[in-house]
């Protein structure tokens, strides 16, 4: 990367960290993207990002996908560009965005993965007296009871739930802060996590879930703690936050069918983000409807 394009991707970054205030994570996203696509363009003799054009990245982006990145991966990639374009157009730097026209390969669209109801009861309903499961407990009622992202539920201090009159505030994405319910059972469980939190958290931790040192619990602690409690009771899969997040989202929908509840629920800018959850439901519908309809039923094997 020459010079004068670093310098315009650092002042990218900085932009999306001070003004957008983007996590670390995505950050590294951008970065990551940008840089990649950049070492695609000097392979194909590209000279920098002011010269990039729409027919130079359609090539790129092609010959990515003929290195195998996939359809997924191409169209964050060009969401990336999108935005950094945008950027250098409000920055006097360029005149146009050659994203704007170019469309990613259609990649397969994976639904959700959710656990049902007799799983989650035997995840959450489990008996134990050591202080660390407990706070696991209190963990996974919130991410199911709530609909939280894990860095969410990471970020969270003591005084954000009010277990009171059963609410929390969240801030989620982008700085943004949302209020949402905690159900009975998760107040249960809070009320019992707080009492062992008590005897483990340092004096000056704000955080609600610490870690046996006393420290707030970071995401990757909280992802392994989860998939250490699924393989405890034999749950079938693996057990992440983001899998309770789906099965909150898709049981809520199932029940209500109000989809902008859901979308305020989950924190999510774009309604379009929320609506997989209805493809969830469609397909676990034609399930019920062709084991149930007499003129649907499929013909046994002979």
């Amino acid at each position: 990367m020459q010079a004068g394009d670093e310098r315009l991707l650092a002042a990218f970054l900085r932009y999306l960290e001070g003004e957008r205030q983007l996590s670390a994570h995505t950050l590294k996203n951008y970065q990551r993207d940008l840089e990649r696509l950049d070492e695609q363009l000097q392979e194909l003799g590209q000279a920098g990002w002011r010269a990039l054009d729409e027919r130079r990245l359609r090539r790129a982006v092609a010959q990515l996908h003929g290195n195998g990145l996939s359809g997924r991966s191409l169209a964050r990639l060009l969401s990336a560009v999108r935005s950094f374009y945008r950027y250098l157009s409000r920055e006097g730097e360029v005149t146009q965005n050659p994203a704007l026209a170019v469309q990613a390969p259609k990649a397969s669209r994976r639904l959700p993965q959710t656990l049902d109801v007799d799983q989650l009861g035997t995840l959450l309903d489990q008996r134990t007296d050591d202080p660390l499961e407990i706070r696991d407990l209190a963990m996974m009622e919130l991410l199911y009871s709530s609909g939280l992202r894990v860095s969410e539920l990471a970020s969270l201090d003591l005084i954000d739930p009010d277990l009171r009159d059963g609410s929390l505030r969240v801030t989620g994405k982008g700085n943004k802060t949302r209020e949402v319910p905690i159900g009975r059972k998760a107040v249960e469980a809070l009320e019992r996590w707080i009492r062992e939190r008590n005897a483990i958290a340092l004096l000056d931790e704000s955080a609600l879930f610490v870690g046996k040192q006393g420290r707030r619990l970071g995401v990757r602690a909280i992802e392994q703690r989860l998939k250490r409690q699924g393989e405890h009771v034999g749950v079938s899969g693996r057990v992440y936050p983001h899998r309770l997040r789906h099965s909150f989202a898709s049981h809520m929908l199932e029940s209500s069918a109000d989809l902008r509840a859901v979308q305020e629920l989950l924190g999510h800018a774009d309604i379009a983000t929320t609506q997989i959850y209805t493809h969830l439901d469609f397909q676990h519908l034609m399930e019920v409807y062709e084991h149930s309809h007499p003129r649907a039923k499929r013909k046994k094997e002979q």
